[in-house]
């Protein structure tokens, strides 16, 4: 079983739609988390919701890695990296978290459980999403154009995640020289990461670039989340899961 997690609603939404055309959902309430099953493409799914934040992400995780044999993270993510813009696609190679400093006991970002900063994520998921994006970003053109967008790309490399919202130019400029290399911000995908690296759970991450993570964002991001993030987050993980191991 695959588990599908997103931290908003409108990021899991349409891949709920696809599952529930398939058959119907059933949900259980285990520790305040709605874990719904079901399945897509034929293969049995488990979808969550987990929240904002890293505490939210690392709660939910470990309950799907009880159940699951491998973690799908999608949704919404903020450009960071040069060329990275809204509309295009972010799958991780691996994760960091840019708010860890355990410094001088360990370098700053080390997690000091696992003894390294970078989490990989696994390789034959990740070049699961990479193709499945590879095709995706074509098939929305008109919408991304109705939101005055230009022609997506999608991108392989670092995704950095925290509990602060990056949202300033100020913040942007210093995640960057921090983390030269990092190519998108979030504040999700290193927590489940961390956890799903410590249970010896394949993951990877998926995410869909809405703005610059400055204060010139200029995206409606409800309209963004209803028109382009939400149906990418379905297509994605169709198109993915034939190729998932």
């Amino acid at each position: 079983m695959i588990a599908i997690v997103a931290a908003l609603p409108g990021e899991l939404s349409a891949i709920e739609a696809a599952a529930s055309a398939e058959g119907p959902l059933t949900t259980r309430r285990v520790a305040g988390r709605d874990l719904r099953g079901g399945t897509l493409c034929g293969r049995p799914v488990l979808l969550a919701l987990s929240g904002v934040g890293k505490v939210a992400a690392a709660s939910t995780a470990t309950l799907l890695v009880e159940q699951a044999s491998a973690v799908i993270l999608v949704g919404t993510a903020g450009g960071i990296g040069t060329g990275v813009e809204p509309g295009d696609v972010v799958v991780a190679a691996e994760l960091v978290q840019h708010d860890l400093d355990a410094r001088p006991l360990w370098d700053r970002w080390v997690v000091p459980s696992l003894g390294l900063s970078h989490v990989p994520a696994d390789k034959a998921l990740t070049a699961a999403l990479a193709a499945a994006a590879e095709v995706v970003i074509g098939e929305h053109g008109a919408d991304l154009a109705a939101l005055g967008l230009g022609t997506p790309h999608w991108h392989l490399g670092t995704i950095a995640s925290g509990d602060t919202f990056i949202a300033t130019a100020e913040d942007s400029t210093r995640l960057r020289r921090d983390l030269p290399g990092t190519l998108a911000v979030e504040m999700e995908g290193a927590a489940i990461a961390q956890v799903c690296h410590t249970a010896g759970v394949p993951f990877a991450v998926a995410r869909t670039i809405s703005d610059r993570a400055d204060q010139a964002a200029s995206v409606d991001f409800p309209k963004f989340l209803e028109r382009i993030a939400a149906p990418y987050a379905r297509d994605l993980v169709v198109t993915a899961l034939p190729w998932c191991p």
